[in-house]
This record gives structure tokens, C-alpha cells and sequence, in this order.
């Protein structure tokens, strides 16, 4: 597949439409700012804006950015990042283009770890207050790798992975853990009710610097090992016997993929709830305007679903302001004409 766009043209497309989507989402919401206060007022909480220089006027735009809308767009970035480059490395595993992280059963198992959380917490007269985030997000966090662990080995034989009996694994597995949240959500009274089915929809609402350190050194880890995993994914595309005659270690590679996948996306999904497609729609699309290489691959996805986040959350907070949609509605109705899309595009 030839690329449509020279990867250097689109590193800087990239980066030009994150700087936008960090300004906007910073700037717009139920209280809009200026464009130009929002500058001065982040340039002052960096501390590269003097309070002289700055005036009383930012008090106002410093304490929105600094409480509420920083941590929020720290948030979305991470997420979409993370998320985008798990799309990429189960696709990369998979050998198709269509493959999805919650495939292996992350998803489903950080929102089962959630529900256990949430339903748990309320039936023994609700979790102290200080530490009620910090364990949903603990339990959706060991839910996905727990699930992922049993695809795992599962898909594990006579020392060998088959990737066709994990995918199958992943797929019983995820019905399954459907099937426990269905039960919780029948044993859930109506406020638990109502906080577990804003959780499975995804927000970014309620973020703060002490839930965004977890999420940042995951989101590192991911960033800076998959890449050290291209070339091996690049060889991959061939098959797994080619990949061996190139002298990559096929069984370990499949082994950091799945970890990664499932370290990335359950930090995601612990942090932020259930966002659907953008694991899909990101790297599909980034595929497709610069082909199947995955040393640019990777880090184009990480830029391009950064900013997929971050618009969608910005759409999010704008459409019913003052009122929120969940960010999941918002890129189910993004990401689901383009799955179609693709399908019909396959066909023909």
C-alpha cells in the first residue's frame, strides 16, 4: 500500500491539529474564554507569565484552565493516545486491519472489575468518599488484566500462541463479563444504576492531576515500547514462519503486545470509562494515508487519536451545554458510519 501523504507532511498536519484541539478544548465549554486569555491564563500556570505581566483580569480563566479544564485535556490526551496505539498493536497481532483492543477482553473486563466497584461499594453502604475514585479505577484496572491474562493463556499451547483461539478466547470471554454486568445491573438500585451506566458510557468529567499520574506513566510506557516493536510488526504482516526466517522472536512479541494492549487500555478505561472506536477508527484511517509501516504508524496514531478525543469531547461539552453528553455516545456516532464505511469500501 503506497501512502497517500508523506509521513513528514502529516506529522506536521498532526501536530498543527493537536495545538488546535489542546486550544479549544482548553478555551470552549459552558464558560467560554477568549482565545487569547486562555493563552495568557496557561502561559501563567506554567510560569512562563509574570502576575504583573498577567493582571487580575486572568484570575477568573486561570482557575477554570487550572481546576477544571487542564486536567480534563491532560485526560483526553492520554486517553486517545493510549487507546490509538492499542488499536495499532492488536491489528499489527491480529494481521487485520478491522481488529479492536477490547478483542482480547480488556474492555470488558475493566468495566466488570468497574461494576464490581461500583455495585460492591453501594451494598456495603457506599465507599468512603476519599477513596471511592481511586478504587473503581483499581478494580477496572485489575478486571481488564485479569480477563486479558485468561485469553492469554488460553490461546496458549505446547508452548505456542494461537492468535485464532485467543481471539475466540477474548470474544467468549467478553460475553461473559457482559453477562456479569448485566447481573449487576440488575441487582443495582436506581443511584448505583445511574453512576454505573455514566461509567460504561465514558467521560472525561471529574479528572484531576492525582488520577492522571497512573494513566501518564502508562501511557510513557506504552508510547516508548511499542515503537521498539516495529520492525517486528512490519515483519508480522508477512506472517508468523516469515517473521521467525527474519530472526524476531515471534511468541515473546505476541506476549508485549497483549501486555501492553492490556496495560494501556484498562489504565484508559479505569481513568476515563468505556470510549468506543477510537482504537479502530484512528489506526485504520492512519493506515490508510501512509501505509502499513509501523515505525510511522505508531506515532501518527498517537497524535491523530489525541486529537479525536479531544474534538469529541469538545462536541461533548458544547452540543446540550450547559448540560454533557457521555464522550462514548459521541465517538460511537463518529466511529460507527466509518466501520460501515469500511465494510462497504471492502466490498466493493
Amino acid at each position: 500500500m503506497n501512502p497517500v501523504i508523506r509521513p513528514r507532511s502529516l506529522f506536521i498536519a498532526l501536530s498543527l491539529l493537536l495545538a488546535l484541539a489542546l486550544w479549544l478544548s482548553l478555551a470552549l465549554g459552558p464558560v467560554s474564554l477568549p482565545l487569547l486569555d486562555t493563552l495568557k491564563a496557561a502561559l501563567r500556570l506554567l510560569g512562563l507569565l509574570g502576575l504583573a505581566q498577567a493582571g487580575d483580569d486572568l484570575a477568573q480563566a486561570e482557575l477554570i484552565l487550572g481546576q477544571i479544564r487542564l486536567p480534563r485535556t491532560l485526560l483526553g490526551l492520554l486517553v486517545g493516545a493510549v487507546l490509538a496505539l492499542c488499536g495499532v498493536a492488536m491489528q499489527g497481532l491480529f494481521r487485520n486491519p478491522l481488529a479492536d483492543p477490547g478483542l482480547i477482553g480488556v474492555s470488558s473486563g475493566a468495566a466488570l472489575g468497574a461494576s464490581i466497584a461500583i455495585v460492591g461499594g453501594a451494598a456495603l453502604g457506599g465507599l468512603p468518599e476519599v477513596f471511592a475514585p481511586y478504587l473503581l479505577s483499581l478494580f477496572a484496572f485489575i478486571g481488564g488484566l485479569g480477563v486479558t491474562a485468561l485469553v492469554y493463556r488460553l490461546g496458549r499451547r505446547d508452548g505456542e500462541t494461537n492468535v485464532a483461539t485467543m481471539l475466540l478466547a477474548g470474544i467468549a470471554l467478553t460475553a461473559l463479563a457482559g453477562a456479569a454486568i448485566g447481573l449487576f445491573t440488575y441487582l443495582a438500585d436506581d443511584a448505583t444504576l445511574r453512576t454505573l451506566t455514566f461509567w460504561n458510557l465514558g467521560s472525561l468529567n471529574g479528572a484531576s492531576y492525582a488520577r492522571l499520574w497512573p494513566l501518564l506513566l502508562v501511557t510513557a510506557a506504552v508510547a516508548l515500547w511499542l515503537p521498539r516493536r516495529a520492525r517486528a510488526l512490519n515483519a508480522m504482516l508477512l506472517g508468523e514462519s516469515e517473521a521467525r526466517h527474519l530472526g524476531f522472536a515471534v511468541e515473546r512479541v505476541k506476549a508485549e503486545l497483549v501486555f501492553c494492549t492490556a496495560l494501556g487500555v484498562g489504565a484508559a478505561v479505569a481513568a476515563a470509562g468505556m470510549i468506543g472506536f477510537i482504537g479502530l477508527v484512528v489506526p485504520h484511517l492512519m493506515r490508510l494515508l501512509v501505509g502499513p509501516d509501523h515505525r510511522v504508524l505508531l506515532p501518527a496514531s498517537a497524535l491523530a487519536g489525541a486529537s479525536l478525543l479531544l474534538l469529541a469531547d469538545l462536541a461533548a461539552r458544547l452540543v446540550l451545554a450547559p448540560a454533557e453528553l457521555p464522550i462514548g455516545i459521541v465517538t460511537a456516532l463518529i466511529g460507527a458510519p466509518f466501520f460501515l464505511y469500511l465494510l462497504l469500501r471492502g466490498r466493493t
